[in-house]
């Protein structure tokens, strides 16, 4: 059973805004590390996050040891958050975020403070929204992102429609699928505009598996229907105008990091990532809060926010130890090449300070086949062969840059194949 706790402290060493996968195991983690006062800050009714819409495999493997459904895994998480001495507040939202950990808050009785030694903001990601994408036509009922549909298939029970169409092909809309499934839905159709699905190849066959025609190429999607969804109309990779009879719309993927109160705040933004730019602790340019999960990138698995809210709560823990360590500077991350989307960490800091992340994690915006290489001034300090699309996990070792820089910047490029 999770604890509600009615009355929010005043202080406290640790708040945590965002009770989802990487929030839930940071804050067990800083309980089992021995710090005293930790704050979960949920503005939903239940903590857990997305894995509580999600009511299929695969969850669970590398931290339970089994395998397990999203609400299960979620209700695990809440379990060891709690069982660890985290206090779990639902039902409160964080409306403002002030410099040194002070925070404004929301909750059913009324509107209140806390201020923290150490903020972490784990507040995730939300797909985009048809305006986004640019999807045109009518604006009948029956067009959903996958989170919706999840809520009201898992949660509600509820059937939205029979024959949908799915709009993307990430991973997260291969999740549709088994998400329709579960209650007898068909979808008919996956659209997707570039030239082949986002997930990688080996997802294909369960298209076929479910009987889902996919088109991709597509251009100009329309969505057609008074009061329901009838059709969507699109042209087709040669240009002709395809027309596909359905009774709802899945708008799926392109995650965007949920960054209002980022964006609101006195904290750095990085334009790439859309979340908060950090150095390789997780450390934000307020070094009062820390920022973990799919808020720095989207998105990761569950398994991996988990892992790296776990290793941020080390680095927190650290942070708190009272230990001093030589800081020599800082080194900002900067990209100069449109086919790279971002890099995390933005920024490193030049310490003796143990911990911290081993690897950049890149992502692009455009395929690249080539390499890619690291900038200090006019001198190449590092580079590594590139072979990549957009939407997939790339990694690259931090400690040539870290040990090679000589400036304030170093710059990021790729060069393609000829």
């Amino acid at each position: 059973m999770m604890r509600r706790d009615t009355d929010i402290p005043e202080t406290c060493d640790v708040a945590v805004v965002g009770g989802g996968t990487s929030g839930l195991a940071l804050a067990a983690e800083l309980k089992r590390l021995g710090i005293g006062s930790v704050v979960v800050l949920e503005r939903e009714q239940d903590a857990g996050g997305i894995p509580r819409h999600c009511g299929h495999y695969p969850f669970g493997v590398r931290e339970y040891g089994r395998l397990l459904k999203g609400p299960e895994y979620a209700r695990r998480n809440v379990e060891a958050a709690v069982k660890a001495g985290v206090a779990i507040h639902t039902q409160t939202t964080v409306t403002a975020l002030h410099p040194d950990g002070e925070l404004s808050l929301s909750t059913p009785a009324g509107v209140c403070t806390l201020k923290a030694r150490r903020v972490v903001l784990c507040t995730g990601v939300r797909e985009s929204s048809r305006a986004q994408r640019f999807v045109g036509g009518e604006r009948p009922q029956g067009v959903m992102s996958t989170g919706a549909l999840q809520s009201l298939v898992y949660l509600g029970g509820m059937r939205p429609f029979r024959n949908p169409v799915i709009l993307g092909s990430e991973l997260v809309s291969f999740s549709a699928i088994a998400t329709c499934t579960h209650l007898g839905i068909r979808p008919v159709a996956m659209i997707e505009e570039e030239s082949r699905i986002v997930a990688r190849p080996v997802f294909r066959p369960y298209l076929m598996m479910h009987q889902v025609r996919l088109f991709t190429g597509a251009r100009k999607t329309r969505i057609i229907g008074r009061d329901r969804v009838e059709a969507v109309e699109f042209e087709n990779a040669s240009g002709a105008l395809t027309h596909i009879e359905t009774d709802g719309v899945i708008i799926s993927g392109r995650f965007r990091p949920e960054s209002a109160l980022l964006r609101a705040s006195h904290l750095e933004l990085d334009r790439g990532s859309g979340g908060p730019a950090i150095d390789q602790f997780g450390q934000c340019s307020d070094p009062a809060y820390y920022s973990t999960g799919n808020l720095l990138r989207p998105a990761e698995t569950s398994s991996w926010c988990w892992h790296e809210g776990v290793e941020t709560a080390r680095n927190i823990a650290e942070d708190l130890s009272g230990s001093a360590w030589t800081v020599r500077g800082s080194v900002s991350l900067t990209i100069s090449d449109p086919a790279i989307r971002f890099v995390v960490p933005q920024r490193l800091t030049l310490t003796d300070r143990p911990g911290g992340m081993t690897q950049m994690q890149v992502g692009l915006s455009a395929p690249v086949q080539g390499r890619m290489s690291a900038k200090s001034g006019d001198r190449e300090i590092w580079s590594a062969r590139l072979h990549s699309r957009p939407v997939r996990r790339i990694l690259f070792p931090l400690d040539p840059l870290r040990t090679a820089s000589l400036e304030k910047t170093i710059e990021l490029s790729v060069s393609r194949r000829g």
